[in-house]
C-alpha cells in the first residue's frame, strides 16, 4: 500500500496526446480490431470527436420531461447524432435497426431517484450486448460515493467481459453528494476508471482547470451536458470543453428539453465538429429555430 501521509497533487498537466499510435483516439491504438471498429462508430474517424445523444434517464427517473414519448421527441433527432446513449428497452422498442448509429448501451442500474443512486449493479449481460450489436457499454462509477467499491467492481467486471467480446466500456463519473465538483476531484474520478481499464470516460466540465483533467486521463474524455441551462450557456460549455481537450459531448436534457431540440443538436454538432465559437453556434441555433 502506498504511503498516504505524503499524497501530493500532480503538476505536469501539459497538453498533447499520450503515446500516439496512429489510431484517431488516444490510448486505444493497441486494442483489438473489433474494439477499434466499435469505437469508430462512436467517434468520427475524421476528427476523433463525437456528439452523443443521451436519453437513458428513464432507467432511474422514469418519464422525465422531454422523454415521455421517445418516438416523438428522440426519433427525429437520431440522424444528427454520432452515437446514442440509451437503455436496451428503449433500443428494442423505439430505435430502428437501420439507423446506423453507434449504440452506447446503459449497462448499470438498480435504484430509482427514490433511493441512493450509488447502489447500482450490472444490469445487462454481455451476450445481450452482443445480440444488440452495442458499440459500447456504459456504467456509473461513484468515486467518493457510499458504494464506490461496488461501482468500480461493476466497471471492471464489464471491462473484462467487454475485452473478451470486443466491446469498449464507457465509465460515467457520478459525483458523490459530499464531493466538491472541481478539477482535483475530476482528475481523481476520471483517472481511476482509466487505470482500471475503461476505454473512455464521461465527466463534467469545470471552468477552472478542466484541461488538467483531460491531460491526466490516458483515454478520451467526453463531457456530460448536465442540467438544462440556456442554449448559449450549453454551447459555451461544449466549446470550452473541446478547446480544453475533450473528445466530444454527450448531451441529453440540453437537447431534448430545448424548445427547439433539432436546432440545438445542429448547433452542438457545429461546435464539436466544425469548431464554431459559442456566439456563432448560438446564431446558428436561432436561425434554425426560426
Amino acid at each position: 500500500m502506498a504511503d498516504l501521509d505524503d499524497l501530493r497533487d500532480g503538476s505536469d498537466f501539459s497538453a498533447g496526446s499520450q503515446a500516439p499510435t496512429g489510431f484517431h483516439l488516444r490510448g486505444l491504438g493497441g486494442q483489438d480490431w473489433g474494439m477499434r471498429s466499435r469505437l469508430s462508430r462512436i467517434f468520427d474517424p475524421a476528427d476523433g470527436k463525437t456528439v452523443m445523444l443521451a436519453f437513458d434517464h428513464g432507467y432511474f427517473q422514469g418519464p422525465t420531461s422531454g422523454l415521455e414519448r421517445l418516438d416523438r421527441t428522440i426519433l427525429p433527432l437520431v440522424p444528427q447524432a454520432d452515437a446514442l446513449m440509451l437503455t436496451r428497452g428503449a433500443l428494442r422498442t423505439t430505435i430502428p435497426a437501420e439507423c446506423g448509429k453507434g449504440i452506447v448501451l446503459r449497462a448499470s442500474g438498480g435504484p430509482s431517484v427514490l433511493k441512493d443512486l450509488s447502489d447500482e449493479e450490472i444490469a445487462v449481460g454481455i451476450d445481450d450486448a452482443v445480440r444488440l450489436d452495442a458499440a459500447a457499454l456504459a456504467v456509473q462509477v461513484f468515486v467518493g460515493g457510499e458504494h464506490e467499491t461496488r461501482s468500480i467492481r461493476n466497471m471492471t467486471t464489464l471491462v473484462d467481459r467487454g475485452q473478451a467480446a470486443g466491446i469498449p466500456v464507457l465509465a460515467v463519473t457520478a459525483v458523490g453528494r459530499d464531493m466538491v465538483r472541481d478539477a482535483r476531484y475530476f482528475r481523481l474520478a476520471t483517472r481511476i476508471p482509466a487505470e482500471l481499464g475503461a476505454h473512455f470516460v464521461k465527466t463534467y466540465y469545470v471552468e477552472d482547470g478542466f484541461e488538467t483533467v483531460t491531460s491526466a486521463c490516458p483515454v478520451p474524455i467526453i463531457i456530460a451536458g448536465g442540467k438544462k441551462v440556456p442554449e448559449e450557456q450549453a454551447l459555451t460549455v461544449a466549446y470550452r470543453a473541446i478547446q480544453e481537450g475533450a473528445a466530444g459531448v454527450d448531451m441529453g436534457r440540453n437537447v431534448f428539453q430545448s424548445e427547439h431540440p433539432a436546432a440545438m443538436l445542429s448547433a452542438v454538432r457545429a461546435v464539436v465538429h466544425d469548431g464554431l465559437k459559442p456566439d456563432e453556434a448560438y446564431d446558428l441555433f436561432r436561425q434554425l429555430s426560426s
